[in-house]
C-alpha cells in the first residue's frame, strides 16, 4: 500500500473571529443563526452533522446524519432504530454530534443524552417525506446484510407494487431521536491556529459561557 503523507498540507483559517460579545445568550439561537449563515454562504448540505454512539463497552462509532428540527428542548434526527447507531443508542443513551462548515472555518459540537421521539413525531416526518423515501426506509432493515442490491431493489419494487401511490405504512421500528444537549462548543478557524472557542455549560436552567484556549 502506497503511503500517504500530508505532514506538509498547510491552510489558514481566515473567514473571521468569534468575540463573546458575539454569542447569544443561549445555545440554540446560536446555532440558529450560524445554520442560517452556512446556508447563506453557500453549503450545500448545512444540516448534515456527526452523530458519534457508544456501545455498552463503550466502543464508538459515527456516521452523517441530517438535523431535521430542534427547538430549546434538543436536536431531532430519523432513522431505523434496528440500525448499529439504534441499537448502539438503547445500550448506551448518550451521543455527540458535530457540525463543520468549511466555507465559513466553523464548527460545533454538541454532547447529550438521547430520547426517543414520539410514534407521533415519527409518524408525522415519515408522511412527509417523498414516496421514494419512505419504500427504501419501509423495504430496509437498516445495516443488516443483503446478498445483492438487486435484492433490495427487488424489496422495493414489491412494496411499490402493492403501494404504488408510495403510501407505505411506516414501520414501526423507523423513529426519531433527540439529543438533549449538556454541552455545546463554538469553534471559529483563526489565523496561525490561533482559533476562538466558546463553550456552554448548562448549569440548571440556564447556560454558563466560557472561552477555551485553542
Amino acid at each position: 500500500m502506497a503511503e500517504i503523507d500530508h505532514r506538509s498540507t498547510r491552510r489558514d483559517f481566515l473567514f473571521g473571529s468569534l468575540r463573546r460579545a458575539d454569542l447569544a445568550a443561549e445555545p440554540f439561537s446560536q446555532l440558529a443563526l450560524w445554520l442560517r449563515e452556512a446556508e447563506a454562504e453557500g453549503n450545500f448540505d448545512p444540516t448534515s452533522m456527526v452523530l458519534a454512539t457508544a456501545d455498552a463497552g463503550g466502543r464508538p462509532s459515527a456516521r452523517y446524519v441530517l438535523l431535521k428540527h430542534f427547538d430549546e428542548r434538543g436536536l431531532c434526527w430519523y432513522t431505523d432504530t434496528r440500525s448499529r447507531k439504534g441499537q448502539e443508542l438503547a445500550q448506551n443513551p448518550r451521543a455527540a454530534l458535530a457540525f463543520y462548515w468549511p466555507e465559513m472555518d466553523r464548527q460545533v459540537r454538541i454532547e447529550g443524552a438521547v430520547e426517543r421521539l414520539s410514534e407521533h413525531d415519527a409518524e408525522n416526518y415519515f408522511r412527509q417525506r417523498p414516496p421514494g423515501s419512505r419504500l427504501a426506509a419501509a423495504a430496509s432493515h437498516q445495516s443488516q446484510p443483503i446478498g445483492s442490491r438487486e435484492a433490495l431493489e427487488q424489496r422495493v419494487a414489491v412494496l411499490k407494487a402493492q403501494y404504488p401511490d408510495g403510501g407505505v405504512p411506516r414501520n414501526p421500528d423507523w423513529g426519531g431521536y433527540r439529543l438533549i444537549p449538556e454541552h455545546f462548543e463554538f469553534w471559529q478557524g483563526r489565523e496561525s491556529r490561533m482559533h476562538d472557542r466558546f463553550v456552554y455549560t448548562r448549569v440548571g436552567e440556564g447556560w454558563r459561557i466560557e472561552r477555551l484556549m485553542p
